[in-house]
């Protein structure tokens, strides 16, 4: 008989039998996550240069408010559709080749884009591009597990997610420029061509903990202690072996089993809301602020970055003070989830844009809920500290999958709203609406932060 799926506390205690060095640490770890913040900001931009070209692509295709939401979703599509193979993929080859191919495709993708003349090649090369770049946040979420200890992972992941928003932060005044004087078309080489050579620079440099020639010994026993260094490929198969069966090396009901715990399926939902508010402006900014407030090519570029940069420092406030309240005794419970809630309250506040007239205004609105949705941007830290080990990679795709349906939903609602009225009014109450749906997901799902333990 099955025995019932299972959950246990997550242990910060060093692991028995493991010795911690006293000597002075190395810090290797931190140039992995260095890669990892460079590889995510390149990410975004691939993913998100699509907008910033909007307002021109559409002029010279011929292309209306609602086939642009569909655009913008058709990503989402095949990005949503492969998370779970893609997690597959890097459970079986690992962080090194699956993040070493994924970028090198999706900027393949991204510069085939450059050359489209109609709507049915740019629609093909954004379902390639989504495909791509699905397994690359369950390898950012793999790496953090297996490099840094539980007390620093959210401090980790607001530093590569602080990618997601620095880019366009501080590149699109350039990028505008560039599409000024050269045209749409040459965004998405530039972008496409810088990928392929971080590609070339991941491969280069990553390796895993015990691999890696500016390791000591001091920095892996402090790892360890923390509960790193769990995801080798020999632990991960006794942990994956009672869950797999020999003919197919996957058993897709435990997906099923999974996704019974409310500690996933709340910070599925709650994502799923974070990311609504993301992929707006990701999307459709430069076009709201282009033609519900009237703004000018430069200014559109200037008043960009304002957001981004809010975001930006969202992302790194809520690490880092996710990380203070933990080493201050909190329990994962307020550590982890007090900043998303507030983040997603405070995110909610979007709909004010509505009711002020001044472009300034505006701007600090938006960048107020933008920085809040960066405080929010935690899940990936929950998806570490609640995976069973050896399924990181299967946990973090259905994670992503359920989270980024907003890059499918988002994008259509917003076309059409636009398209039926004419203003973007009734799209910014739908983003706040849907982020206050995800801070009760919070509240009231998500129950205890535990490790999640498949029994058979």
């Amino acid at each position: 008989m099955q025995q019932p799926i299972q959950s246990s506390p997550i242990d910060t205690a060093a692991p028995q039998g493991v010795t911690v060095s006293t000597g002075r640490r190395s810090k290797a770890r931190f140039q992995i996550l260095a890669l990892l913040a460079v590889g995510t900001m390149i990410n975004y931009l691939d993913r998100t240069v699509l907008g910033i070209a909007a307002p021109q692509l559409t002029k010279e295709l011929g292309i209306n408010a609602a086939l642009m939401g569909l655009l913008f979703s058709v990503f989402s599509w095949s990005y949503v559709a492969a998370q779970i193979p893609g997690g597959l993929f890097l459970d079986r080859f690992g962080s090194k080749v699956t993040y070493f191919l994924s970028m090198t495709f999706w900027s393949l993708c991204t510069l085939a884009q450059g050359l489209v003349h109609g709507i049915g090649a740019l629609f093909a090369f954004r379902l390639g591009l989504g495909v791509s770049e699905a397994p690359c946040f369950p390898t950012n979420s793999r790496v953090v597990a297996t490099w840094f200890p539980q007390s620093e992972r959210a401090m980790a992941t607001g530093t590569y997610t602080v990618g997601e928003y620095i880019g366009l932060a501080f590149f699109s005044p350039f990028l505008f420029m560039l599409m000024g004087a050269f045209g749409w078309r040459s965004l998405f080489y530039v972008v496409g061509g810088v990928g392929l050579v971080f590609g070339v620079i991941w491969w280069m440099f990553y390796r895993e903990p015990r691999d890696h020639p500016s390791a000591n010994q001091a920095e892996l026993d402090y790892i360890e202690a923390g509960g790193g260094l769990t995801h080798r490929k020999k632990d991960a198969e006794a942990a994956a072996s009672k869950l797999v069966s020999a003919k197919s090396g996957f058993e897709w009901r435990t997906i099923g089993r999974l996704l019974k715990h409310r500690q996933l399926t709340g910070i599925c939902l709650g994502q799923f809301a974070g990311n609504s508010t993301l992929v707006f402006f990701l999307t459709w900014f430069p076009t709201y602020l282009a033609t519900e407030r009237h703004m000018a090519w430069l200014k559109i570029g200037f008043f960009a970055i304002m957001p981004f940069i809010a975001a930006s420092i969202g992302v790194m406030f809520g690490g880092f003070f996710s990380d203070w309240l933990l080493r201050r005794g909190k329990s994962p419970n307020v550590a982890r989830k007090l900043p998303i809630i507030a983040g997603l309250l405070l995110a909610s506040t979007i709909i004010l844009a509505n009711y002020v007239e001044s472009n300034l205004l505006v701007i600090a609105i938006l960048s107020v809920a933008f920085f809040a949705q960066g405080m929010a941007a935690l899940g990936w830290t929950l998806v570490s500290d609640i995976a069973p080990d050896g399924l990181l990679g299967v946990t973090g795709g259905i994670f992503n999958f359920a989270a980024n349906l907003a890059g499918i939903v988002t994008p259509l609602v917003v076309g059409f709203i636009v398209a039926a009225t004419g203003s973007f009014v009734g799209a910014l109450v739908f983003i706040g609406a849907i982020a206050l749906v995800g801070a009760l997901s919070y509240i009231f799902i998500v129950g205890d932060i535990k490790r999640i333990v498949l029994v058979d």
